[in-house]
């Protein structure tokens, strides 16, 4: 198991916004994680990469807890996370924020030859490698956001949201891209409001309500059940 999530709490102030969730991510598959706003979905993303502090439970990642550990040594082991509204640095060059998810290395030669391979992922961002990220549309932001988390190479790249507000045949990229990215070996934890569009390339998922783990099985059953369909695919 490559993350295991065991009786996390998180608390805001006085809200509880997770209560007891257990969660497990194999290697090399795509999890996802669904719910409605404020479910507390991007609270077990921002609480994994150590944005938050948990207020119980433990995180473990490749047999390690990794509960208390800092943000940038979660980076460090393997763990990136492409965050909700993309967050691209808007002042800086696409080239320049490619680079900034590759801080932490020292490889040049590497760090190079990854920064084409994102480009062959991305052949957009290489036609816009010196505009600024806040002239990019929605869709290539993310596609910036996805390639700067890869920069890091890491062995799990957690998503949050990656097709809000973008619209439908720039998510249906964005969603080709996840499974191109998982073809190469990825393991991908994904947040998304799309349930449909998550469950059906999903290996296994997870329904988060009100703070709570609800329902969990492969994707596609997911899909098919009854109750799911009624809450989160609107039949």
């Amino acid at each position: 198991m490559l993350l295991k999530i065991e009786n996390l709490n998180v608390h805001y102030g006085g809200i509880h916004a997770l209560k007891g969730i257990n969660l497990n991510v194999e290697k090399n598959k795509i999890i996802t994680l669904i719910g409605a706003n404020g479910a507390g979905k991007s609270s077990t993303l921002r609480a994994i990469s150590g944005l938050v502090k948990s207020s119980g439970g433990s995180i473990i990642y490749k047999g390690e807890d990794i509960t208390t550990v800092k943000t940038t040594e979660k980076v460090k082991k393997g763990i990136t996370l492409v965050p909700e509204g993309r967050r691209v640095f808007a002042n800086l060059t696409v080239y320049e924020n490619l680079l900034l998810g590759a801080y932490l290395r020292n490889d040049k030669k590497e760090i190079e030859s990854d920064i084409e391979y994102v480009y062959s992922l991305f052949p957009r961002l290489k036609e816009r490698v010196w505009q600024h990220a806040g002239t990019l549309s929605g869709g290539e932001q993310q596609m910036l956001a996805i390639g700067r988390a890869l920069m890091a190479r890491p062995e799990l790249i957690m998503m949050d949201e990656p097709s809000l507000g973008l619209a439908p045949l720039v998510v249906k990229d964005v969603f080709n891209i996840i499974q191109e990215i998982h073809k190469q070996g990825m393991t991908i934890l994904l947040i998304e409001q799309n349930a449909n569009a998550a469950l059906n390339i999903a290996d296994y998922g997870y329904v988060l309500e009100t703070g709570k783990i609800v329902l969990e099985g492969p994707g596609k059953e997911l899909a098919e059940n009854e109750e799911v369909k009624k809450a989160y695919l609107g039949s």
